[in-house]
């Protein structure tokens, strides 16, 4: 097992593998797929509570006095990003299929990590606060402009996204969001004590949305309209978007000639993408049939950063430590 920890695999990326695995092979159906649903919206919910009753309003202040490298992270996540992955489409969408590529665009608008690429920041000897900043920043805004751009880039609605959707997720994500912002003053101690029940939480309502995403995938029979040929060009196309991604910043970091402690966080904040926020995004905006196959390049390119992230953010820890 030393080698898979190594690569930056932990047990719940081999969970999510497995999660994934049993939504095609046991699907949730029937009256078992409608009480999944009712779970994971209160699981997601509770989820994004959580986010607002630990996230501190002073850090988020701290971090926007940096306002070039807040500009530089926000104008790639929501500028730069979905350009390429317009890009991306129009090139490969023909050899992909249409709900693949609308999963493709989906992926190019979402925001950044906050977890991961905080820690990741950190492990590289980065500016944390600003990381903190950037990733907060990115994912509140991204509530609200992520559906937006995917209706804007789907001429409002050919994608199945309503502005009813933009509403459940003002009910199931923002608004918990905002009790939890609103109640932090007496229950954000606790949360921040017990660490443990937002990572199971956090962890967990992922887990829900991708093996009722997957199930509902398989039900509707839509693993078998997807050729061997298409999920291998899939991977490659992420692939290609992940090196683009992060290539891009490493270049405009330089370009600009930020400090390295301020382009570690340019790395990792501008280049991840979200599974936390993307997943509850995608079931609100989109169908059950059509969830699955929608988060199928989220689920690649999250997989693929964590691995390149643990990679990179390891070589530089070494880097700082061998210049002590």
């Amino acid at each position: 097992m030393n080698w898979i920890k190594r690569l930056g695999i932990d047990a719940y990326m081999l969970l999510l593998v497995a999660t994934v695995a049993a939504g095609v092979v046991v699907p949730a159906q029937g009256l078992a797929a409608e009480g999944l649903r009712h779970v994971t919206f209160w699981a997601v919910s509770l989820l994004f509570f959580l986010y607002g009753a630990k996230l501190d309003p002073r850090a988020v202040r701290a971090g926007l006095t940096n306002w070039r490298l807040q500009g530089l992270t926000f104008g790639t996540t929501y500028l730069l990003f979905p350009a390429i992955g317009l890009a991306l489409a129009a090139l490969f969408g023909p050899l992909l299929g249409t709900t693949i590529t609308l999963g493709l665009v989906f992926l190019a608008v979402l925001p950044s990590t906050v977890q991961s690429s905080i820690a990741f920041t950190s492990i590289a000897g980065g500016n944390v606060p600003a990381a903190i900043c950037a990733a907060s920043v990115s994912n509140l805004i991204g509530v609200v402009l992520t559906p937006l751009l995917v209706a804007l880039l789907l001429h409002q609605g050919d994608g199945g996204v309503s502005m009813d959707a933009v509403g459940k997720i003002g009910l199931q994500i923002l608004l918990p969001f905002v009790i939890g912002q609103l109640l932090r003053p007496w229950v954000g101690g606790f949360v921040l004590r017990h660490r443990v029940l937002t990572m199971t939480v956090d962890r967990g309502s992922i887990m829900l949305i991708v093996y009722s995403a997957f199930s509902a995938g398989t039900v509707s029979g839509l693993w078998s309209a997807i050729p061997v040929a298409t999920l291998v060009m899939l991977f490659f196309v992420v692939w290609i978007f992940l090196a683009l991604g992060m290539g891009a910043m490493i270049a405009l970091g330089k370009a600009t000639r930020l400090p390295y402690p301020d382009r570690a966080v340019l790395f990792y904040c501008g280049s991840t993408k979200s599974l936390a926020s993307g997943l509850p995004i995608a079931t609100a905006l989109f169908t059950p049939e059509m969830v699955g196959a929608i988060v199928l390049p989220l689920m690649i390119y999250h997989m693929s950063q964590l691995l390149v992230c643990a990679f990179v953010s390891q070589k530089a820890s070494r880097r700082q430590v061998a210049a002590i």
